[in-house]
């Protein structure tokens, strides 16, 4: 069964952000994630405030991270969403924007064990667990118990981009977020979850396995391309070497992107992006490019495909090019 998700960033409105959302709901798509970012709207307001006008659709961070939250106010916020919408909250969890830590001078340490506490602290807080917690990043004590009942179990995605992290999704994570757009990108990610999981002794299908994409549908390429032209910069700004080593992108001209993005020379980063990086970091075009495109990066083995911003030169225009010409493609095959 494949399932479809939207990423929305609450930059407008509450209002705004939540006519978005009752619209993907009517026109069919599965999940919202909404990204967490101390510069935007307060992630769980927007969601309650989501929850509160919607009847289906499941919601969640996507994603939050352990450094700026501790995972026990995390769990307390995801346990707290719960009660407004029953059996529909999912959390998205990664180690989070270095360039974004660093603002508020959070060094981003041991990403890999501070995740894997973090989703351990989470569901324990989640189960009303007894006893104490003892890790090597976080430790608990038996009186952090919650004096509330969750009812439901609440899935957990790890947002990931690099081996480990991707593995580690597969081995403990409910579901994975692939921080990528390109089919051979995304197809090397599969492979590491699927030896997380291999190595954990799970099965593969226990794993929701989602493309979260820079993407942008507009009626022609040319109207969908511009959009997605700042959100590649931030994304070429912070991709590893390896990354664009493999796709032939200029390590130099990487950091020339990063360095005018810290520095506010938008017009500088922004025209530094050229039609190759495009192409590798989203997923744009037409209806029916989009529609090819998706097509093949849900046979790397994905079983969840996220829209991430922009979406398109028009939100709502492109959220119903996506649920009107896309997704029922899809629906009619699963």
């Amino acid at each position: 069964m494949k399932s479809f998700g939207i990423e929305f960033v609450p930059m407008d409105l509450y209002w705004r952000t939540t006519y978005y959302t009752i619209q993907a709901e009517r026109l069919g798509y599965d999940s919202i994630w909404i990204t967490d970012h101390f510069n935007n709207r307060n992630v769980y307001v927007s969601l309650t405030v989501m929850a509160n006008y919607t009847n289906r659709i499941r919601l969640g961070p996507g994603v939050t991270n352990p450094y700026l939250v501790h995972p026990v106010m995390t769990a307390q916020s995801v346990a707290s969403l719960d009660e407004v919408a029953p059996g529909r909250v999912i959390c998205g969890i990664g180690a989070g924007d270095r360039t974004t830590l660093d603002m508020v001078g959070i060094e981003m340490k041991s990403p890999l064990r501070t995740v894997r506490e973090a989703v351990e602290v989470i569901r324990r807080q989640i189960a009303r667990e007894k006893g104490s917690y003892e890790g090597r990043v976080y430790t608990t004590s038996a009186g952090a118990r919650f004096n509330f009942k969750v009812n439901q179990n609440i899935p957990i995605y790890i947002g990931a981009q690099g081996p480990k992290m991707l593995r580690l999704a597969g081995a403990i994570g409910d579901g994975a977020l692939i921080n990528a757009s390109h089919p051979d990108d995304i197809e090397n990610a599969v492979k590491q979850i699927r030896r997380g999981a291999e190595k954990a002794n799970r099965k593969i299908n226990e794993v929701d396995i989602a493309a979260y994409t820079s993407f942008s549908v507009a009626d022609n390429e040319k109207n969908a391309r511009k959009p997605v032209i700042p959100v590649v910069a931030y994304i070429v700004a912070g991709s590893p070497p390896s990354i664009l080593e493999k796709h032939s992108i200029s390590i130099d001209k990487a950091e020339q992107i990063r360095s005018d993005l810290a520095n506010r020379r938008w017009g500088e980063a922004f025209s530094a992006v050229d039609s190759d990086m495009i192409d590798t970091f989203s997923v744009c075009g037409s209806p029916d490019q989009c529609t090819d495109k998706i097509e093949s990066l849900f046979k790397t083995g994905i079983t969840h495909f996220v829209t991430g911003s922009p979406l398109g030169p028009n939100i709502r225009a492109a959220i119903n090019l996506f649920g009107e010409e896309i997704l029922p493609y899809f629906k009619e095959l699963s």
